[in-house]
């Protein structure tokens, strides 16, 4: 059954009044992509983040969705927030396969994935979400106001209550790149993809920075990818980065080679590479105080005083930071180099 919106549906997604909490805020916002069939998986997210963090300084929301968003969607999520909620549609030319993509050739190549069972190898929805993500999610027109956004996708869960605001210090530290979580990518999706990289490295060695993270992201100086990469599920970042000069060249060319439908790129290791190579690895943060979970990996905050500040919900043994998997380990070390 179809559910109308109230008349009043403006009035529910009016921002919240301004409180000592709420008074300063970065200029930033919360995105979600999202279909109608996740609702019940949005709404949890949702009230996670709202619960532990922004019912008290409302920080509005948009939703990017490939169809029309429907009522009951937009219904159902807006009173879940004082906070400004906006529904968009993304564009087909932001999401559906190029046409200059060989059809026949991604076929066969789906079909080599698919024999090898790397997860999602068939489907190319998964390959346009990756390549939207990667490239065209903050060239979205309900994103162009912002600066800063804090991805959040459907059925996570955040564990701990926040008492600092993750925008205000990516902003006030001059921070471009903040992430909770860093993995192992699946070899077999990315088989061209460093060399690939390093192509576009020494064609433009004025973007890589001096202060770089290359030691996340390799073992022997760049020669070879360690296949480590941030977990992009969560990330809070500065949209100014993935709009610039260099991360524009870097995506246009990663772009043509058509790794997103010839292999199966997505867009945790475009987004990690970028800013291990491009950034200064000062500009990269890991958020140790943000309690997070997606699927049945979790970060826990490893200090006792956060956690039970927090009233964390998660167990502090059970992290994922040091587990088999985990690229945490590497972060650590290249950021102890000094």
């Amino acid at each position: 059954m179809r559910v109308p919106l109230p008349a009043d549906f403006k009035t529910i997604n009016a921002a919240p009044v301004a409180t000592e909490d709420t008074k300063r805020r970065a200029n930033a916002t919360f995105v979600m992509l999202t279909r109608n069939s996740d609702l019940e998986g949005a709404m949890d997210s949702i009230r996670s983040i709202e619960d532990r963090f922004n019912a008290r300084h409302g920080y509005p929301y948009v939703f990017l969705n490939d169809e029309e968003f429907s009522d009951e969607f937009k219904l159902r999520m807006s009173v879940l927030t004082g906070s400004k909620a906006q529904f968009g549609r993304i564009p087909e030319n932001h999401w559906m396969q190029p046409e200059w993509i060989d059809e026949e050739k991604a076929e066969k190549d789906r079909w080599q994935l698919i024999a090898a069972n790397v997860k999602y190898a068939d489907s190319v929805a998964y390959r346009n979400m990756c390549r939207f993500n990667s490239g065209f999610f903050f060239k979205h027109e309900l994103m162009q106001p912002y600066r800063y956004y804090w991805r959040i996708e459907p059925n996570v869960k955040f564990h701990c209550d926040m008492h600092s605001d993750p925008f205000l210090f990516m902003e006030e530290n001059q921070k471009v790149y903040g992430f909770t979580i860093a993995v192992l990518e699946i070899a077999a999706s990315i088989r061209t993809f460093w060399s690939t990289v390093k192509e576009f490295t020494t064609a433009h060695p004025e973007y890589v920075a001096r202060d770089n993270s290359m030691g996340f992201i390799s073992k022997d100086n760049g020669h070879t990818y360690n296949f480590c990469h941030f977990w992009s599920n969560f990330e809070i970042a500065d949209m100014d980065f993935w709009r610039g000069d260099a991360y524009t060249a870097f995506f246009d060319h990663l772009d043509r080679k058509g790794g997103f439908y010839y292999e199966r790129w997505g867009d945790a290791p475009i987004h990690s590479i970028a800013a291990a190579l491009f950034l200064n690895r000062h500009e990269i943060h890991f958020f140790d105080d943000i309690g997070y979970q997606h699927d049945d990996w979790t970060h826990c905050p490893t200090n006792e005083d956060v956690w039970a500040k927090g009233r964390c919900t998660c167990s502090r043994s059970a992290s994922f930071d040091y587990q088999s998997g985990s690229c945490k380990e590497k972060w650590d070390r290249a950021m102890w180099r000094d």
